[in-house]
Order: structure tokens, then sequence, then C-alpha cells
């Protein structure tokens, strides 16, 4: 098989979508054009998923006062949480605020849930459990292929895994269908700062390569 110039440039343009990606928290005020959000939805969509059944479903918070509600709910829990762990009460207001920022001063937030109606269904808990992660994993790809989409449009985004936290509240909140089952959110927009490059482990450190019959490898 013979890889042509086109196909090295599609690598190319892709490893430099992923090795640019960063994770942005602040984001210039002007609201994104929502033939952008619907590409970049549409990507989240092409994820592979366990059996092709495509557990993900996506909320998008756009108006002001839907990212309030969800941030204040959130930011409640996160109160409560805290507090009864006996924190500094500043360092919740803090925590609590800093919350409340991200999610309300994105232009765009997506809610990543995940739906289990058509997954499998087993007696037994073990499999139950499989099939969850299963379904768990397929929206995170989902959400992967978001924020590379995002990055491919020129905005920025960043992951907030929040909602597995108050999962109950997200669902209050935004009057989810009671299937719909919150994973992270997704804070979309233009960058106002360029991100952090954070360190990454070694493959020696992250990678093995098992060989039968030879000697472990060096690589």
């Amino acid at each position: 098989m013979t890889i042509t110039s086109d196909e090295t440039a599609d690598a190319s343009g892709l490893a430099s979508v992923i090795g640019q990606r960063r994770s942005i928290r602040r984001y210039r005020p002007e609201q994104i054009d929502p033939s952008v959000i619907e590409r970049i939805l549409v990507a989240a969509t092409l994820a592979p998923s366990a059996h092709n059944r495509q557990p993900w479903r996506f909320v998008v918070l756009e108006d002001l006062a839907s990212k309030d509600k969800l941030a204040t709910a959130m930011g409640e829990r996160l109160r409560q949480d805290r507090t009864a762990d006996g924190d500094d009460a500043q360092a919740i207001d803090s925590d609590v605020a800093r919350s409340r920022a991200r999610i309300t001063e994105a232009p765009v937030a997506i809610v990543a849930c995940l739906c289990l109606d058509d997954m499998d269904r087993y007696p037994d808990p073990r499999r139950r459990r499989a099939e969850y992660l299963m379904a768990a994993q397929s929206t995170a790809m989902a959400v992967q292929n978001m924020l590379l989409a995002a990055q491919a449009e020129g905005l920025g985004a960043c992951v907030m895994c929040a909602p597995l936290f108050c999962p109950d509240v997200v669902t209050a909140a935004l009057a989810l269908p009671a299937d719909w089952q919150a994973q992270m959110l997704v804070t979309i927009g233009a960058p106002a700062t360029a991100g952090r490059n954070q360190p990454r482990m070694s493959l020696e450190r992250v990678v093995r390569w098992p060989r039968t019959g030879a000697a472990p490898s060096t690589r």
C-alpha cells in the first residue's frame, strides 16, 4: 500500500490539531455561530461507540439564564459537599466562584450525557457494569471528537467533570429526561488565553510492549 502525499498532509494536519489542543478556561465574549457548534456536534456523533448504539446525548446551553441556573445549582452542591468535608469557608467561596465563572462566562456550554436505553441488558451486575462502562467510554470518545473539532474551528474548549459529582442536580436544573445521565460539561469559545502546555508522561512510563519468548523491550 502506497501512502499518497495528500494522505500524508491529512495525517500531518490531524497531528497538528491534536498537538495544539489545550484546555482553555477563559474565553472572549463573542458569540459562536450556530453552524460552527453544529459541526462540532456532528463530529462528536461520528465517534465510535459500543455496539454502535451511540449512547451519547448533548444539551447545548447558549443563553446566560440556562448557564446561570446550572452553575448556581452545581455551586450549591459543591458548597454543601466541601462544607461537610470541613474545608475552609473562604476556600469554598473561591472554588464555587471559580466554577460559576467557568460555566457562565463561556459562550457555549455543552452537557454530555449517556443514555443506556439502547445498550444491551444483562441479569448479572458484572455484565451490567461492563455495559455501563462501555456507554461511558463511548460518550468520552464523542467528547474527545468535540474537543478536536473545536480546536480545528479555531476555538478553545475545556472539559469539566463536575457533573459526575452531582448528576441529580444537573438533571433537575436542566429538566433532563430521567434516562440522560450527565457525565461532563464542555465549555467552548474564542480563547482569551493560549492555555498551558502541560507536561506528558513518557512512553516508557505508560506503554508496555509484551513479546512472548523475547527479552523485555527497552523502547
